[in-house]
């Protein structure tokens, strides 16, 4: 889609202010078997980028706000400014975990995830983002699957979610070849992480 689109569409999406435009997805964790676990994991230990993946700290935000701007300018979802006021405040609350995919000392990958429901068992992938010169080279798998660890590993979740802007078909086809089933469509977004 050439930059004159996106921009059209940017502008449309803002001005119309679509409130219900979201689809949710779950993946109950009893849904994870070895096989496609391990499937999934083979793709990314035989990736050609072999990214490091960090957990944010307060020294991260400026890397941060610039990953979010160049992937979400990248694409035809509305954009949600991330100030940098309510991102430390983020960086600070428990709650949240960002993590950052490094590739060769660049940034090239962020998603932002936490927890919610009765005892902290549902984990939420809020947001994930690649800029453009690593998309479609599985930045986006190798962050998932840190996303999955921390979630599954070291919190014990029974169940991962997500909420995709219905007009984002990549990341729709993304988030369902990971294992992600529709739970609810036309739901209220931004997600939460947003409401600055």
């Amino acid at each position: 889609m050439s930059r004159f689109k996106l921009r059209i569409r940017k502008f449309i999406n803002n001005f119309i202010k679509l409130k219900r435009n979201y689809i949710e997805l779950r993946l109950p964790v009893e849904n994870i078997t070895k096989e496609f676990e391990d499937m999934l994991r083979g793709k990314i230990e035989n990736n050609i980028l072999k990214a490091e993946i960090r957990e944010a700290t307060k020294d991260d935000a400026d890397s941060l706000i610039k990953l979010h701007d160049k992937a979400w300018h990248s694409t035809t979802m509305p954009y949600h400014l991330m100030s940098k006021k309510k991102l430390l405040e983020l960086l600070k609350d428990p709650e949240y975990v960002f993590l950052i995919a490094n590739i060769d000392s660049t940034d090239g990958a962020f998603a932002i995830i936490y927890l919610t429901g009765a005892d902290n068992k549902i984990g939420v992938i809020g947001a994930l983002g690649v800029i453009p010169e690593f998309q479609h080279k599985g930045l986006g798998t190798i962050l998932g699957i840190a996303s999955w660890d921390y979630f599954t590993k070291s919190k014990g979740v029974t169940e991962l979610r997500c909420k995709v802007h219905f007009d984002n078909k990549v990341s729709f086809s993304f988030i369902k070849a990971l294992g992600f089933e529709e739970i609810e469509t036309g739901i209220e977004g931004p997600p939460s992480i947003y409401k600055f």
